[in-house]
């Protein structure tokens, strides 16, 4: 008997059938076991907020709200995904280096939680709307320190960056609370970077956050009612990678935490997880729709490719390697060759695996690339070539949802406007 993949006893075979390809599928038992594997371990006093940027489907953010993760958001939409999943106002913080007015003015409307504020700028325009609505507008600052992080896949802080003020223009700002009287300086955020896979790591640069915060809110006389410590938990995707062990993570991150609280025990603890959380729970499924060999090389051309996935192309690294793939309907059968793994896209670059160890492929064939929860679409040009964006399924305790229906050419085509070159209307003729 053939084995398939399956997704919580659903075939693989059934959800092509029922949904076609390409097809984004998520295991909400996955989701689930991630949120509470760390949950579970971690000090009760470090909340978890699920950062939207990693997959910002509605049904996703909806579900994980319901084991208990809270919403970190980048975007005015993703704001509105977050309240919409049923996140309350109070469990929501914003984030983003170039926020709009429109976005700002959002935040204060609804409530949230935090405006995290990314420069001074910034907080000034907080600052002017919080006193036209006669309200105070709760601000933590993004700090972008002086220490960078070790052993990331993507760092974000020690040096010159788009993202927070910087640590020694903040220490010299220490009249920032009285020079902003409408705004609610309550807190400290830090991202150092994404993608990190030792436990280590994490516990020196939650610690050195920590730090940090304390010596801010006394030099600038801050009530410290915040400390975000980011996140960055990575996900393995390649060759020579090993997953983080949450319990030894806990066992490092706890102790600290714990010291932290007894000082300050009033002092709400976060952590920002995205692809932790999502990574492992998806999967990319797309048909084959023609196999050939070129000089020497085989080619599976699949109805699915890199405006889908842009992540599994390895943006951001200099060395392609590949994410985890497999033939889903005929998972028994041994890689015994090499395949590129192309898509439909008329450009070389559509190529969303390297010599890929797999069986011998075949047309209808499906293939699927492991561990694709995160940056799927959200990160990926979905519009090039007008190919549009796949359906998105959420498995969840046996039954399938459909939680994006994919694109079709009339949903491309509504916002267009056709201009007609034979129509003489002197009213629409700009000069």
């Amino acid at each position: 008997m053939i084995r398939e993949f399956q997704v919580q006893g659903v075939p693989v075979s059934e959800l092509a059938r029922r949904y076609d390809t390409p097809l984004f599928v998520y295991d909400g038992t996955v989701l689930r076991d991630r949120f509470h594997g760390l949950r579970d371990r971690l000090h009760p006093a470090m909340e978890i907020f699920y950062s939207l940027k990693a997959n910002p489907n509605i049904s996703v953010c909806a579900l994980l709200h319901s084991f208990g993760a809270r919403a970190e958001v980048s975007s005015l939409v993703e704001l509105t995904t977050a309240l919409r999943a049923g996140v309350p106002p109070q469990q929501v913080i914003f984030l983003g280096p170039g926020k709009s007015r429109q976005e700002l003015a959002a935040c204060l409307d609804t409530g949230i939680y935090a405006v995290v504020c990314e420069s001074i700028p910034e907080v000034a325009l907080v600052d002017e709307l919080a006193r036209g609505r006669g309200v105070k507008a709760p601000v933590a600052l993004r700090v972008n320190p002086r220490f960078a992080v070790k052993r990331s896949g993507l760092a974000m802080g020690g040096k010159p960056r788009q993202f927070g003020i910087d640590e020694e223009e903040l220490f010299d700002r220490t009249d920032l609370v009285k020079r902003f009287p409408d705004v609610d300086l309550m807190g400290v955020q830090v991202y150092m970077g994404t993608r990190i896979l030792h436990e280590a790591v994490i516990v020196e640069n939650t610690t050195r956050i920590l730090d940090l915060a304390e010596r801010l809110s006394d030099a600038l006389n801050l009530d410290l009612r915040m400390v975000d410590v980011g996140g960055g938990l990575g996900v393995s995707y390649f060759d020579g990678e090993s997953d983080l062990d949450a319990q030894v993570l806990t066992d490092g991150l706890n102790p600290v935490i714990e010291d932290f609280v007894a000082r300050h025990p009033g002092t709400r603890l976060i952590m920002e997880l995205g692809r932790y959380l999502t990574a492992e729970a998806g999967t990319y499924v797309m048909g084959v729709r023609y196999t050939k060999t070129s000089m020497g090389e085989r080619f599976a051309v699949a109805d699915g490719g890199t405006h889908h996935h842009m992540a599994a192309v390895g943006i951001g690294s200099f060395v392609k390697r590949n994410f985890p793939m497999a033939v889903l309907n005929r998972l028994d059968e041994p890689p015994t060759e090499e395949w590129n793994v192309t898509g439909p896209l008329c450009t070389p670059g559509d190529t969303i695996g390297k010599k890929v160890p797999l069986p011998p492929v075949r047309p209808g064939d499906l293939i699927g690339v492991h561990r694709s929860g995160a940056y799927g679409p959200t990160a990926s040009p979905g519009l090039f070539l007008s190919h549009g964006y796949p359906a998105e399924v959420l498995v969840h305790e046996g039954r399938c949802h459909l939680v994006r229906e994919r694109d079709r050419p009339d949903d491309l085509l509504k916002r267009q406007r056709l201009y007609d070159p034979t129509a003489h209307d002197a009213a629409d003729v700009t000069h």
